[in-house]
């Protein structure tokens, strides 16, 4: 259970797009609890956010892009890879264009800007995807493994083999995952074309603003008016390029990852294999747990009755300091008449009420709050993000701010299956039951 985490100042960078060469600037900001990863395009009219999501990946040629409705944002790998290696869970990414700058065709800039920000933890739980199970894709003589990990981070191997092309050769990298490893053996390793693939790429107008000494370019007798960083130099950038593909889960992944010869397009299947069998798991927990509440014990914790009572069983509890609570919603819902008849959605607010309802449940778990009424004062940070219809289930988390004798705070969220739907900071007053 590691808490979330932001950067707490701003930052700014400016470069060309390795692909496009265009002109960018960026600016990095913090992002509150249970964000994400969102990038900003800036310069276009109308609402245009990207979360780093495995719904918002679209397929490019040699790189990873994201896109949600007109906005686009190209190589974005580079910049993700720092943000895990960071171990950054909420950030917001300001970008002037439409491809992030290549600076040197490393990670090293992103990395060391995130890094002078600082970090800041923040009063949200973390949800990695945690692989509890083998997954395998194969394309060709390509493969990529992802395999449950007795560590609590990521581990990663990768064999990349070139040995048809004398100036790379076979090369195998593996480590694990963290901010020392990255900085030192990672982030520096630059991004590499053999000369062929280079000559024809620019004939089509790709890169055309390079030059061998801004990208590296290998001939059969190595680095062309250039010197590797590492001996091993390009294993260790396809590890890079891994670790940001990997990031566009929208999560971290706790688990080890083996890879043969892999690029973007098949790191970014593994993705989404990920993130649906994270979701059919979390479903099926959700759905199977034996609940520690069931609605009769709930009713004689809350004084709610129908049609406003809101939670159906209690599935997880930690002590006082947090608890997991399930509401099933069904086209039966008394205010699915009016809201709305022909496009059911349930209501932002009784959403929020029943994210109370289950801090009510956890006050009620320490003692000294027993038989006491957790009455709303204020609702702050309140952001509704996703609809919730007919034949969705609810997942409420409450996790305590702060408790006193007469009054308390809550971080809440809602879920269906692994997507956030809303999220409230609520703060209550303690009252006697016989009020």
């Amino acid at each position: 259970m590691k808490p979330q985490k932001t950067i707490k100042t701003e930052a700014k960078l400016a470069g060309k797009g390795l692909f496009g060469g265009k002109d960018v600037k960026l600016t990095f900001r913090p992002a509150e609890p249970n964000t994400g990863v969102v990038f900003v395009r800036k310069d276009l009219d109308g609402p245009a956010d990207i979360e780093v999501h495995p719904d918002n990946i679209v397929q490019r040629d040699r790189r990873s892009a994201l896109q949600h409705g007109a906005a686009v944002i190209e190589t974005p790998e580079h910049c993700l890879a720092a943000v895990s290696a960071l171990d950054i869970d909420n950030l917001l990414i300001e970008v002037e264009g439409p491809e992030l700058p290549g600076f040197d065709g490393s990670s090293d800039e992103y990395f060391r800007t995130l890094q002078k920000c600082g970090i800041e933890m923040q009063d949200a739980i973390q949800r990695p995807i945690i692989i509890t199970e083998s997954v395998c894709i194969t394309e060709g003589d390509k493969s990529i493994y992802a395999l449950p990990h007795h560590g609590n981070g990521l581990s990663l191997t990768y064999d990349m083999d070139y040995t048809q092309h004398t100036g790379v050769g076979r090369q195998i990298y593996s480590c694990d995952l963290n901010e020392t490893t990255y900085a030192q053996n990672l982030a520096r390793a630059r991004t590499f074309v053999l000369e062929a693939e280079a000559r024809q790429m620019q004939a089509m107008g790709v890169g055309a603003h390079l030059t061998p000494k801004d990208i590296l370019v290998i001939s059969s007798d190595g680095p062309i008016k250039n010197t590797f960083r590492f001996p091993d130099e390009c294993v260790r950038h396809k590890v890079v390029d891994l670790i940001g593909d990997l990031r566009l889960a929208g999560r971290p992944i706790v688990g080890r990852i083996v890879a043969y010869k892999t690029g973007h397009a098949l790191n970014q299947k593994l993705v989404v294999q990920l993130m649906e069998s994270a979701r059919r798991i979390e479903q099926k927990k959700a759905m199977s747990d034996k609940p520690l509440l069931d609605i009769r014990r709930i009713q004689k914790i809350l004084p709610h009755r129908y049609p406003f009572l809101l939670v159906d069983k209690v599935i997880a509890i930690e002590g006082s300091r947090r608890i997991r609570c399930v509401k099933n919603v069904t086209f039966n819902e008394q205010f699915f008449q009016g809201h709305f008849p022909s496009s059911p959605v349930m209501p932002g607010v009784l959403i929020v009420e029943a994210m109370a309802q289950a801090s009510g449940l956890l006050f009620a778990q320490t003692l000294e709050h027993t038989g006491k009424l957790a009455v709303l004062l204020t609702m702050d940070g309140v952001k509704i993000r996703k609809s919730v219809v007919p034949g969705d289930q609810l997942i409420l988390i409450a996790e305590t701010d702060k408790v006193r004798s007469r009054a308390a705070k809550c971080i809440c969220t809602a879920l269906v299956g692994d997507e956030v739907v809303a999220e409230a900071q609520l703060k209550f007053m303690l009252v006697d039951d016989d009020m």
